[in-house]
């Protein structure tokens, strides 16, 4: 009852139907070329074209299929296209007709083989003349289509098809055109926030007015155009509003599995600011949108960006959060002492929303969410509390403004000890966070570790100008114990200054804790932080997730962080 041609590589019963009824069985299967050119022209003599034209899709993507003739894979989107789409409004497919769905997959599926490269790697967009079985189709690519903002999508590459591992969830939006993922090339310089080097979702469509008397001469004309899934989910076709087919998860996927970012994460632990390949940087997962709230994720030690992938692809296929929120990524070489990247990420925010809005414009823009990971969320911390002079004097006896430095120097010590909340950043959520210390960090092999880690230049420069020209300051570490595995060692000087230090005024704050097994919270740990390190006092929410360190993607995580994100947005789904 079900079989069709994309299921079983048989016809469907719909076309057996027409086969016998013009007795055009033991035609087809001998003489499949012959038997298609018969039906095409008892289509083109209806009145009543339904059946006709969804038997010559299937048939025609069959053969298509079998004999490896591109031809045939354009007439059959043609044909669907046309029972799809029919000038008669009245002759369109009732909504709970089966073949409308399979006639959809036909052409979504024809347009993909007819435009693919001899080796189906990728498909090719251009405006071309083609070759069909009865006269030929001239395609107009839609050039403007291929632009997105100040980039140019190239590459494309079919996702339907895609097999997809390392994501829990695989997210389909059924609808018309063909799924791909595209590579996207900037034309021009960007201004304020970065676009992460992602392939992006997009459908190609091919549309084509006054089919059925085009077919009458042979001679058919039709445009191609490419739409972008994060900016269309619709378009109208015939005075008719049709869903686009959208892969999101393989983009995503096809994305991941091409990026150098796996390598570059234990590269920005122990390299700093020599893996320059891994930038300090905020990224966007598509160009900046006004009016829709930032969400800024933050990676732990030894991680990148990559690690919320499972996270991203259920929040992003959310229609509730998708229509709220932008996604943005900040990347940092998480060798590097907290105070410094915490300034980073500081100055980072800073100009990215002072270039992005200008005229503060943008509400949206001012009333951001910052979600960090392990140490991802102590910089977060360190975002959104006023410690005045506090940082400073638990590490120094002497005040800097008496101290003999040269001015840059001066200057990076102001930037990473004295500083205000950011005045944007109105809600944050910190993940498995160690506010207290980690237990892997205070271990004897985390300390030989940082041995080999590298600081930036100019905090080495810095540290030498303290010891050489302020003898007399009594520093309360030593110039070895500047990394962040050393900082986050429980009892160091950061994390006893830290912890106790409150959230800003004004700024709402979140804490999932990952626990392992089923004991008692307050005495379990997630194999990296203990459960009384992570915990927060006056926290908006705190909720235990039964895991392991690396909670970012447990489902759990992910159900809490939507559930802040709507009533940070004011909303209920």
């Amino acid at each position: 009852m079900t079989k069709n041609v994309l299921s079983a590589h048989v016809p469907s019963i719909f076309t057996e139907n027409v086969l016998h009824q013009y007795d055009l069985t033991k035609t087809f299967g001998w003489r499949p070329e012959t038997a298609l050119a018969k039906l095409h022209t008892i289509l083109l003599q209806e009145t009543i074209r339904s059946e006709e034209a969804f038997a010559l899709a299937e048939l025609s993507f069959l053969h298509a299929e079998e004999a490896k003739k591109r031809e045939y894979f354009l007439a059959s989107a043609l044909y669907a296209f046309l029972f799809l789409f029919p000038e008669d409004h009245k002759q369109a497919p009732n909504p709970f007709d089966p073949r409308l769905r399979i006639a959809s997959d036909l052409y979504n599926r024809g347009i993909t083989s007819a435009f693919a490269s001899d080796d189906g790697s990728h498909v090719l967009l251009q405006s071309q003349v083609y070759e069909l079985p009865f006269g030929e189709l001239e395609v107009s690519m839609v050039e403007e289509s291929l632009r997105w903002g100040n980039r140019q999508l190239v590459h494309f590459i079919p996702v339907a098809e895609l097999e997809v591992e390392g994501l829990r969830n695989r997210y389909r939006y059924p609808g018309i055109g063909a799924p791909l993922a595209a590579d996207q090339v900037a034309t021009e310089p960007g201004k304020g926030l970065a676009v992460a080097k992602m392939k992006v979702p997009v459908t190609a469509v091919l549309s084509v007015d006054r089919l059925l008397q085009q077919l009458q001469t042979g001679k058919v004309r039709a445009s191609l155009e490419l739409y972008v899934a994060y900016r269309e989910q619709a378009i109208t076709i015939h005075g008719r509003r049709i869903p686009l087919e959208v892969e999101m998860t393989s983009a995503l996927a096809a994305s991941l599995s091409e990026s150098p970012v796996w390598k570059r994460e234990l590269q920005g632990f122990f390299l700093g600011d020599l893996a320059t390949r891994m930038p300090t940087q905020l990224a966007g997962l598509q160009p900046y949108r006004p009016g829709r709230i930032p969400v800024v994720f933050v990676h732990g030690t030894a991680s990148s960006a990559g690690r919320w992938a499972q996270m991203l692809n259920d929040l992003m296929n959310d229609p509730c959060i998708r229509g709220r929120f932008q996604f943005w990524f900040f990347t940092y070489d998480t060798g590097n002492p907290i105070l410094y990247s915490a300034m980073l990420l500081r100055k980072t925010l800073d100009t990215v929303v002072s270039e992005l809005d200008p005229q503060q414009q943008d509400s949206t823009l001012r009333d951001m969410v910052v979600i960090g990971h392990s140490q991802g969320g102590l910089l977060t911390k360190l975002i959104a509390v006023d410690p005045q002079s506090t940082l400073w004097d638990r590490f120094s006896d002497e005040p800097l403004e008496a101290m003999n430095l040269p001015e840059e120097t001066r200057n990076l010590m102001k930037g990473a000890f004295f500083f205000k909340p950011l005045p944007y950043v109105t809600r944050v959520v910190f993940i498995s966070t160690p506010h207290r210390g980690s237990y892997v960090a205070g271990s004897w092999i985390s300390h030989q570790l940082t041995r080999f880690i590298t600081l930036p230049g100019r905090l080495v420069s810095g540290i030498a100008d303290i010891v050489t020209q302020n003898k007399t300051m009594a520093l309360k570490f030593q110039s070895g114990s500047f990394s962040s595995v050393d900082s986050m060692t429980p009892g160091s000087p950061l994390m006893t200054t830290l912890a106790p230090m409150p959230i800003a005024p004004g700024v709402a704050a979140h804490s999932i804790i990952a626990v392992k097994g089923d004991g008692p919270k307050e005495e379990g740990m997630d194999g990296v932080v203990a459960y009384s390190s992570a915990h927060l006092e006056d926290m908006d929410s705190e909720l235990v997730v039964r895991s392991g360190h690396s909670s970012q993607g447990n489902p759990h995580t992910i159900e809490e962080v939507r559930r802040i994100l709507l009533l940070h947005a004011g909303q209920q789904c």
